[in-house]
């Protein structure tokens, strides 16, 4: 074993899914890592090398082909996404969606997540009980990306639950087949959209697909790429706000000085969400495949070798946090990783921020007692490699 290989790390491990922070800060403590348990890969921690591997897209690539260990469903069919390109092909998929997550477009959203954001805790109050995941967290994000795409908002449900088969099949270790589900989840998917390309040809309209059919019809994107766009979209403009709402929540449950601080000063909601975002990442990790030699924190890394970028163990970088394990929604600065950095940073980190902050307040406003309902019971959390959200959340109103 060389000197770098950690044994006491294997993401696969339910109990470190639980509770992955305890290994960061050993992982912090010590340069990339060498992990062969179940894969062969390097395993970048640390602020500097993570921002470093993020930020080089010419030497670490985005690109992945079939063969590597962490490829799981092949939800595009091959084609070209932004998450999975370089440029130039990143750089046309992303100018093409770029234009309708302006900060102005985004800002221009605020009254109707709103207005869909009292409609679900409207529910909750008249029910009485409120399970946040269920009833709000797995709701929300989903009904805004769908009406984005102009998608019947009616089919939500299953949607999320597409979603979840498919971001479940990630805790598979590599090699193993897919779940079944999984794969009917990813065809019924592909499929649905596919139906939804055909209806808006014949019948277009002021909605996200819409203009991507223009694209598509002005040759900028291949109908594989359009299909692909749409189940990133989809994915992508969910999974990441609905882990948002889950682990902000308990992490406001679980600090009640943050808690009361925050009540009492509305005005530090932006702050707050910045810190929720890095204290407790919807997003935990990425992955890079190195194409031409290179040396991160003084290891040597050869061309083809798998680099996981920690984006959650980097947010815990004492070197670049003070406090890093405290959760203080004043922090400043706090120029967390959540979201990436450099070319493939994420498109949708402003309607991510605006979601939360909405739903934050609106929740807080509404229910002033709000608590975990039983302190002490074990929350799980649902089977995801690089996704990092609560299975269940049960909340007491009063």
């Amino acid at each position: 074993m060389e000197s770098n290989q950690v044994p006491f790390f294997n993401p696969f491990d339910p109990e470190v899914h639980a509770n992955p922070y305890p290994h960061y800060q050993r992982m912090l403590q010590a340069p990339p890592l060498r992990f062969s348990a179940l894969i062969s890969a390097v395993i970048v921690s640390r602020y500097d090398d993570v921002e470093r591997v993020l930020t080089d897209f010419q030497t670490f690539s985005n690109h992945r082909p079939q063969a590597t260990p962490f490829q799981q469903l092949d939800l595009t069919a091959g084609a070209a996404t932004m998450l999975g390109a370089d440029p130039p092909v990143h750089t046309r998929l992303r100018q093409l969606v770029s234009r309708d997550f302006t900060p102005r477009r985004i800002a221009a959203m605020a009254p109707r997540i709103k207005a869909i954001t009292d409609s679900l805790l409207d529910a909750v109050a008249a029910r009485g009980e409120f399970e946040a995941m269920a009833d709000l967290a797995n709701q929300l994000p989903v009904l805004v990306i769908a009406e984005m795409l102009g998608i019947p908002t009616q089919r939500h449900r299953e949607f999320k639950a597409w979603s979840n088969a498919i971001i479940a099949s990630s805790a598979v270790p590599p090699h193993m087949p897919r779940p079944p589900q999984a794969v009917q989840a990813t065809a019924a998917l592909r499929e649905f959209l596919a139906a939804e390309i055909e209806r808006r040809r014949h019948r277009p309209g002021p909605d996200l697909i819409s203009a991507l059919i223009a694209s598509e019809q002005a040759e900028v994107l291949s109908p594989g790429e359009l299909l692909a766009f749409l189940i990133l979209l989809l994915m992508a403009g969910n999974e990441t706000t609905t882990n948002l709402i889950g682990n902000g929540l308990l992490a406001l449950m679980r600090h009640p000085q943050q808690l009361a601080r925050l009540r009492n000063e509305p005005a530090l909601m932006a702050s707050a969400v910045e810190e929720m975002l890095r204290f407790d990442s919807p997003v935990q990790g990425a992955i890079r495949l190195a194409r031409k030699p290179a040396n991160v924190g003084g290891v040597g890394i050869e061309p083809g070798t798998v680099v996981v970028v920690m984006l959650a163990a980097a947010n815990r970088d004492p070197s670049r946090f003070e406090r890093p394990d405290q959760f203080d929604i004043a922090r400043q600065p706090n120029e967390h990783l959540a979201f990436g950095r450099g070319i493939h940073f994420c498109l949708g980190a402003q309607l991510a921020r605006l979601e939360g902050s909405i739903v934050f307040a609106s929740v807080l406003e509404r229910f002033p007692r709000l608590r975990l309902t039983d302190p002490s019971a074990p929350l799980s959390y649902r089977g995801s490699l690089f996704l990092r959200g609560l299975a269940a959340l049960p909340l007491a109103l009063g």
